[in-house]
Order: structure tokens, then sequence, then C-alpha cells
């Protein structure tokens, strides 16, 4: 049976839309949560944690309040401190739930494999390049998985995710994409009524991801140069992929989403860095702006950036031949207006609660059929601003690119962003930087 949160790649109408959202909420009210799906015969869910920094630690509280069945059993991350922190956390908000044993907190670049043997489902919020890995290896195991964004930082990374979903799916296994504005119900109506023509054919969209530097973290003395990349790993590319895919990815998954899962036609993107300096921010552009283009003729221009005292916000326009639309505002004005009524749930905890009542009714919801694709949209704006070239999108997904280094990683490896003689990283350079043959 299908769940509204992953929207059909089929024309369906609004009274369609209502009917499944009546249904889900039917089985969100019903389902005894005593019943179904669970541990070993027990009422309970047994969670384990991989990533431990802050997008973790909320993801298993969120996942805690969804269920009542829910225990958190294990967790993993590489650094020991950030493990505690996070339990420490965790307890204070859930303490009868949050039951992580001293036996079960593995720190170390092999503790996801203990944590996925020890749980039922498996939230993944780890550096970004370790999620497609850590993704089969639970579905390998038969387990359910949350997967924070990105679900890769290459083309590589994204065939591994789409395969680990496929596989899933015929396992009859859920898997929950961390894209979250899937679960927004103001954003799903609103899409809804896109789909039905309320605004007309789509003529473009502007999406913006605006805000200062995301979490810096200062080198500390003692630290190897990769153990510091790991600590500020959101600010290097091999272990983060850069904001359009750490944040833009959430506007271009409603871009998406709107064309109906249909992949740009080609792309371009003016980037670079111009307002952050120092070796913290490491080898990240500051501003990114990609144009994909589609085959219809629509156009989707997206906008980030991460510098300080600047015009800031998050906003997805919609921009029709018979009238416009704010996704994030919820509403429709043209030759139809239209606001969305009340306020809907917070859609991180919404999409918790909509995947644990999947899998107690037997229906596990898997995102798949968009989580992949979205992603790569996010990859493919990336290779065109790291480049300065346009890039067709059959050509990027076919691609081999990926970031090193291959094989196992740990703090022995050596980084492949090494400092200049100033402290400096590196950095792409548009027009001189090649990551996909041809271009």
């Amino acid at each position: 049976m299908p769940t509204p949160a992953i929207p059909s790649a089929t024309p369906s109408s609004r009274r369609d839309f209502l009917k499944r959202s009546a249904a889900l909420t039917a089985v969100l009210a019903t389902t005894d949560l005593r019943h179904g799906l669970h541990a070993a015969g027990s009422d309970r869910i047994r969670i384990g944690l991989i990533g431990c920094g802050n997008r973790g630690t909320v993801a298993a509280m969120d996942a805690l309040d969804a269920d009542p069945g829910v225990q958190l059993v294990a967790m993993a991350d590489v650094f020991a401190d950030r493990l505690a922190a996070s339990l420490e956390k965790i307890r204070a908000h859930c303490p009868d739930r949050a039951l992580v044993d001293p036996d079960h907190r593995f720190v170390g670049f092999d503790g996801y494999r203990h944590v996925i043997a020890a749980s039922d489902v498996v939230l993944i919020a780890c550096a970004s390049r370790f999620h497609p890995k850590y993704l089969r290896a639970a579905v390998d195991a038969g387990k359910h998985v949350f997967v924070e964004k990105p679900h890769g930082i290459d083309p590589a990374g994204i065939r591994a995710t789409q395969e680990a979903c496929d596989l899933a799916r015929t396992k009859g296994l859920g898997v929950l994409s961390g894209l979250h504005n899937r679960f927004d119900l103001g954003v799903r109506e609103t899409v809804q009524r896109i789909h039905d023509g309320a605004i007309g054919d789509i003529v473009s969209m502007e999406v913006n991801f605006l805000r200062a530097p995301y979490v810096l973290i200062e080198r500390q003395p003692g630290w190897s140069e990769t153990e510091y990349q790991f600590r500020n790993w959101y600010h290097f590319s091999w272990l983060s992929g850069d904001d359009v895919t750490q944040s833009l990815v959430h506007n271009l998954d409603k871009v998406c989403w709107l064309m109906r899962e249909v992949p740009p036609l080609k792309a371009h993107g003016l980037a670079g860095r111009s307002a952050s300096f120092g070796p913290i921010y490491g080898d990240m552009f500051d501003h990114h702006s990609v144009v994909y283009e589609y085959e219809n003729g629509t156009r989707a221009y997206a906008f980030c950036r991460t510098q300080k005292e600047c015009y800031g916000g998050i906003s997805d326009y919609v921009f029709g031949t018979k009238g416009r639309a704010s996704l994030l505002n919820h509403f429709i004005r043209g030759e139809q207006t239209w606001d969305y009524s009340g306020k809907p749930p917070n859609p991180y905890k919404r999409e918790h609660v909509e995947f644990f009542a999947s899998l107690r009714a037997g229906r596990p919801l898997n995102c798949g059929a968009y989580m992949a694709n979205s992603t790569m949209v996010a990859v493919l704006g990336q290779i065109v601003c790291y480049s300065g070239r346009q890039l067709g999108w059959k050509k990027a997904i076919a691609s081999d690119f990926a970031f090193p280094p291959v094989g196992e990683i740990d703090f022995a490896t050596r980084s492949p962003v090494q400092p200049l003689a100033d402290g400096e990283y590196p950095l792409a350079v548009p027009g001189k930087t090649k990551l996909v043959a041809g271009t």
C-alpha cells in the first residue's frame, strides 16, 4: 500500500491526495503499538545510532518520541567524547528508553558493524561519505534504516545508495530518508495542488538555502591532520561533498518532487569562496549558484551561501503560467488563491512517526523512489560549480567520479586534502578542475 510520503510519478487529484492522507492518519491513530512488526516477539523496537553529532542525537530523540516501544540500545562514533555527550543528551530527553550499556558504546571505524548487529532499526547520521556504505551494510544484515541526507557525495555513492534501496525493497525492509520536507504536511498539500494545476504549467523555480557558516571546529593540540578533518568534517569535501550536496539538497529534493522525479537535462553553475578565509573553512566554497534546465524548458535557479552577516533564509518559490507558490509558506497566488490551514507538525518528527507506524503495520516505508535521485541532482550541481563547465545528467550519473581515497579509512589514512604552506587548503578552480572525463 503506497504512502503519501512518496509522491507518485503519475498525476493524481487533490481528492486522491486527501484520501491517502486520511488513510495514513487512520493507520497512525489505530495501529496497536503493542503488536505488529517488532523485535523478538515483544513490543519493543531496538534502535542503534551511527554518528553521534547533533543531527544524529536529535534523530535518535525523534525516533524515541515517535513510538513508545522504541529503545536506544547501541551507539557508535569515531570519537568517544562525542558519543558520551550524545548519550547524555538523549538520556536527559528520554531516560527510561536510552538503554545503552557500556558494552554497546562502540568507538572507532568498525563500530557501525556492531550497532547494526545489535539493532532492529539503524539510524545513520555520520560523515556523509559513509552513508551509502553503512546503508548497504544494514540492508545486507536485514535491518530497517533511517539515513540522513545526503545519500551520497558523488555518482559512485549515489549508485550504491540506489542499489541498497532496491535490495531493501526486495527484502521488505524500510528505508527512511532524512530529506524531511517530504513529510511536511503543508508542503505536501502545496505540491499536490501544483500537480493538480493550481498555478498552471511550471515555468521556473527559485530556491535558496542561505545562512552563516555551519558548525566550525577549531584544531586542538595533539590532533593528527586526519583526526582534525573528521572533527570538522562538514568543511572538507571528501567527507561532506560541499554545500550544494549538504544543504541545497533539501531544496533540490522539492524541485525533483515538483518535476515528478524527472531529472534535469543539464546544469551549469557559478561558485567559489569570497568571504570565508582560514583553515577552519577547509576546502569548501562559501557560495554556489546552479541553473538546472529541463527538457520541457523549465528552469530551476538554485542558490546556497555560508557567509556571515549576509542576507539569509530558506525558501522555495514556484512560478507557473497561472500563478505562483511558496512551498515553505504553504500558499498559492494567481488565478487560484489558497493558504494552508493550521500549523503542520514538525516534519523531522513526523517522518519518524510515519516510519515506525509503517513498520508496525507490516508495510515498511521505502524512500528509495526519490532519495538517490534528489541527491544526484545536488551532486550534479556541485560538479558543475567545481568544474565551471556545463554537464548533462546522463553523463554525470554514468561517470566514475568518486572522492578519494578508496578502500577502508581510519585515522592512519592520509587525507586527500593537505594544508598549503600558509595553512589554507587548496580549493577547486572553476575552468581548471576536472571531475568528469570529457568536460
